[in-house]
Order: C-alpha cells, then sequence, then structure tokens
C-alpha cells in the first residue's frame, strides 16, 4: 500500500495545465513574478478578459489625472467625467477624433505621457499575442487507452498515437516513463521515474499513426505486476515525443500520461487503415480510440 502522502504526490495533473494543480505550494513566488509565463499558460479567455480589464483601468487612471484640472481638455462638459474617460480612450489608442484635445500645459503633459504608455502598452500586447500564435505545437492524438496484450511472444504494453497535422513530424522520438512508488535500499519510498525501452523509440517521419512497444520483460517496471496492483499505487505511465514539424521548421513536442486504471488487459487496436477497391490506402482518424477484447 502507498500512504496518504506518496498518493497526493501521485496525483498531480501530468496532462497538461499547471503541474502545480491541485497542489498547495508553499514559499514559492506567484504569477506576478513571472508574468510573461503566466500571460503564455492561461487560456485565452482569462487572457483576453486580463488585457480588457488592464485597458479600462488605465484609462481610468488618466482620466482621473485630468479631472484634476477638468478645463486642461477642450469640450468638455461640465462635471462629465465619462468625456474625461472618453477622452483617454481616444489618446490611448491614437484614435483622436478632433472634439476634445488638451489646451493646457498640463492637459498636454498628461497626454504626452498617456501617448507613451499606450506605446509600451502596445507593443507588450502585440507581442504576447504573437508568441501566443507563433507558438508551435504538435498535434499528436494519443489514444484514449494503452493496450496490453502479447506481441511476438511477449506481454507487451502498446501506445498508439496519431498525427493530426497533415505534414511530417521529422526526426520523431519516443520515450515512455514510469511514474510510482519506489522504495530505495533503506527501505524509504518516494515517487520516481524509472524508463520503459521501447522497441522502436524513433521515427524518421510520423505522418499518420504511431504504435508503441514496450516489451513486459524482467528490466519492466511492469514485469510481475497485476492490473490491481498498478492501480492500487496509483501508477502512471507518461508518453513524450518531440520532433521537427516540417511546415514550421521548429521543435515541437507533446506529452500525455495514463493511470493505471486506463490501460486495457488483452486487447488488441482496432486497425485505423484499410484499402478501397482501387487499391487507394484510407485511414481513420476516428478509430484511434477504439480497442477490441481478444
Amino acid at each position: 500500500m502507498v500512504d496518504s502522502a506518496l498518493r497526493s504526490n501521485l496525483s498531480l495533473n501530468l496532462r497538461g495545465g499547471s503541474p502545480r494543480q491541485g497542489v498547495v505550494v508553499e514559499g514559492a513566488t506567484g504569477g506576478w513574478s513571472d508574468l510573461y509565463h503566466t500571460a503564455m499558460v492561461v487560456g485565452w479567455p482569462a487572457f483576453l478578459g486580463a488585457i480588457a480589464a488592464l485597458f479600462l483601468a488605465v484609462n481610468f487612471v488618466f482620466a482621473g489625472l485630468y479631472a484634476v484640472q477638468p478645463s486642461s481638455v477642450a469640450n468638455v462638459r461640465p462635471d462629465e467625467v465619462s468625456d474625461l474617460f472618453f477622452f483617454s480612450v481616444e489618446t490611448f489608442s491614437t484614435t483622436g477624433y478632433g472634439d476634445m484635445h488638451p489646451q493646457t500645459f498640463y492637459g498636454h503633459a498628461i497626454a504626452t505621457l498617456e501617448t507613451f504608455a499606450s506605446l509600451i502598452a502596445t507593443a507588450g500586447v502585440t507581442g504576447l499575442i504573437f508568441a501566443r500564435f507563433s507558438r508551435p505545437r504538435a498535434r499528436l492524438v494519443f489514444a484514449r487507452n494503452p493496450i496490453v496484450a502479447t506481441h511476438d511472444g511477449v506481454e507487451t504494453l502498446m501506445v498508439r498515437v496519431a498525427n493530426a497535422r497533415h505534414s511530417f513530424l521529422s526526426e520523431a522520438t519516443a520515450k515512455l516513463w514510469w511514474l510510482g512508488p519506489i522504495v530505495n535500499a533503506e527501505g524509504r519510498r518516494y515517487v520516481g521515474f524509472l524508463p520503459m525501452k521501447l522497441l522502436r523509440g524513433e521515427n524518421p517521419a510520423l505522418a499518420l499513426s504511431w504504435t508503441l512497444f514496450h516489451p513486459i520483460d524482467a528490466s519492466s517496471p511492469l514485469y510481475g505486476k497485476s492490473a490491481a496492483e498498478l492501480v492500487d499505487a496509483q501508477v502512471n505511465i507518461v508518453v513524450s515525443i518531440a520532433g521537427l514539424d516540417e511546415t514550421s521548421s521548429q521543435a515541437v513536442h507533446s506529452r500525455h500520461a495514463y493511470a493505471a486504471d486506463e490501460l486495457k488487459w488483452s486487447h488488441d487496436f482496432i486497425d485505423m487503415f484499410r484499402f478501397d477497391d482501387n487499391g487507394r490506402r484510407h485511414v481513420d482518424f476516428s478509430k484511434i480510440h477504439e480497442t477490441k477484447s481478444r
């Protein structure tokens, strides 16, 4: 059995998102200390919402500065703070409709400061949006369930992966890891990774699908373990694939993790390929998750 602290560590979310999800982190700096990373990892709704909130906040601040001397802006209606806010929006966005404009030294000074802030903000937001769009990503689809079945006379763990892009992933390399409880020679238990060897861990041109084979022999962390034992120990199987996207000429990678209860024993994958009457090969990506019992 694995103690509660070990179970907590084993329950880390390895399928994406924050690696600290569900974990209370103490003594570490928060997202404000690394705004670029935070801006890159949050979802689009949160990202755009933060930009909108910042835009409104900045314009409210400058509207307040203009309100210190209301006469600094021409054609502002008396006691209409909204006019100063919208003047700030026009200045910050460099729209400048012309009906309101600075008419005192103070007004010109604040407008100059706001224009400078606008230049910095525009450059920063533009860079972040470009970085989010241009970030290289592999569109790999991992089968929902790995299978364990006999392959070439040896019990083998098999993981199927498909490339959802219409391009080659050159020099693709795959690694398989066992994540679970480890007991050292001193009897201490901890959570660790163990490599799981693959029959073929390299693919010169991943175009359609790729099945990874891990023989469960004496050197395998799964050797001698039953399905119930793996589930009880909360073992995870982690697969990572990296390669060069030929379209963008950028290195991309993808990672997926499987819980022990997702393994299907004595199953086969449904064939994704078929040939029509003209001898043309067809691939059906909708079948990547389908398995059948032996």
